[in-house]
């Protein structure tokens, strides 16, 4: 789903992206609801980038991209956590591209993630390469999603990918049914 987004372009660096993990639902400018397997997505765009809400079986999961007031976690290369039965995995790259580069890059995105059914895409006003993508899958079990935080102004396009799943089997689990370290 694509739409443009009614508010000002708040997040205008890259380097401002910060990372959160389990924060309360923010105020969102649009969202998708995505069903996947056991899983349902609240994919959320914000005035200052994403918010992804999970629900499964095994637990509820909030992660958060972001330039958050008073933040002062920057946005990791990698997280690898284990919380309670479920497994977090994050990971970021910032590409910096020339203008045409750029262009190119942020029309491909816009049209695959628009067009997908597990997608949303959020067009800032004022340029129509200053974005915020969201593409959500699942995969043997596991729910992944990607996203794309696009700095036309700087030529700075953030890409992230999250995987999040149930331990990896039954035969690990502790008697107490936490994931064994």
């Amino acid at each position: 789903m694509l739409t443009t987004l009614n508010t000002a372009y708040t997040d205008t660096r890259a380097a401002d992206l910060a990372w959160a993990l389990g924060r309360e639902p923010l105020p969102a400018l649009a969202t998708l609801e995505v069903e996947l397997a056991n899983a349902a997505l609240q994919l959320r765009l914000l005035g200052a980038s994403h918010q992804v809400l999970l629900e499964e079986e095994w637990g509820t999961c909030s992660e958060t991209v972001a330039c958050i007031p008073g933040s002062r976690t920057p946005l990791p290369l990698g997280v690898a956590k284990r919380v309670g039965d479920w497994e977090y995995e994050f990971a970021a790259h910032v590409e910096l591209l020339t203008p045409d580069a750029f262009a190119d890059r942020a029309r491909e995105l816009l049209a695959l993630v628009g067009d997908h059914p597990h997608g949303l895409v959020g067009v800032f006003p004022g340029s129509p390469h200053a974005f915020t993508a969201l593409l959500a899958q699942t995969n043997e079990g596991q729910v992944h999603w990607r996203t794309w935080h696009a700095y036309p102004q700087e030529g700075r396009l953030v890409a992230t990918r999250t995987r999040v799943g149930a331990c990896a089997e039954a035969s690990a689990l502790t008697p107490s049914g936490a994931c064994a370290g």
